[in-house]
């Protein structure tokens, strides 16, 4: 469930912030909400890979932290963040063949409020005024290895910006702690 958010969160942004047209999203219904989907191969292709990644760290409760980059294409500077501290139960590791029972509509709930606060957060982010891209940082674990073709990278701060944290939630594993970083304009 936490994979697939991140999913639908990443796109929801790109959407929000206008990082590809609109008309490269489709909506489609998920935890009882209109969400949008990206219709772009590339993008697809993109997701479905750092994703697949993401999924088996996040099994082996390796995730520390999900990190959306946005930066400006001409400058190369960082111009938004948006942070998921990921806050990982590893007492389950202690108990082999431990399982814990899940609300599913309690964590769907708090989910729902998460994208909701995405999608809320277009009215006071500053209007992009250049073109940006963006970039998705994993921070793990120290003893987890780098796999092949992914670089390491700075945390790409923004210094002296301004900072909004959203609503968190929780399953019995993880804990997402979502929180934006933005750099004034003016």
């Amino acid at each position: 469930m936490v994979c697939e958010f991140f999913y639908y969160a990443i796109n929801s942004i790109l959407y929000q912030r206008n990082i590809y047209p609109g008309d490269s999203f489709s909506t489609t219904t998920k935890y009882n909400l209109k969400m949008v989907e990206t219709c772009d191969e590339k993008l697809k292709e993109y997701l479905d890979s750092i994703l697949g990644q993401l999924k088996d760290w996040l099994n082996d409760l390796n995730v520390k932290k999900l990190v959306i980059v946005m930066q400006d294409i001409e400058t190369k500077e960082t111009v938004e963040r948006w942070s998921f501290d990921v806050v990982c139960d590893k007492t389950i590791k202690t108990v082999p063949g431990e399982t814990r029972t899940t609300d599913v509509k309690e964590i769907q709930r708090g989910i729902q409020n998460v994208i909701r606060q995405i999608v809320a957060t277009v009215t006071f982010l500053p209007v992009p005024e250049s073109c940006w891209s963006f970039d998705l940082l994993i921070f793990t674990d120290d003893e987890v290895a780098t796999p092949e073709g992914w670089d390491e990278t700075t945390a790409k701060f923004i210094p002296q910006g301004e900072e909004v944290k959203l609503k968190s939630f929780t399953t019995s594993i993880h804990t997402i702690e979502p929180q934006i970083s933005y750099k004034l304009t003016g």
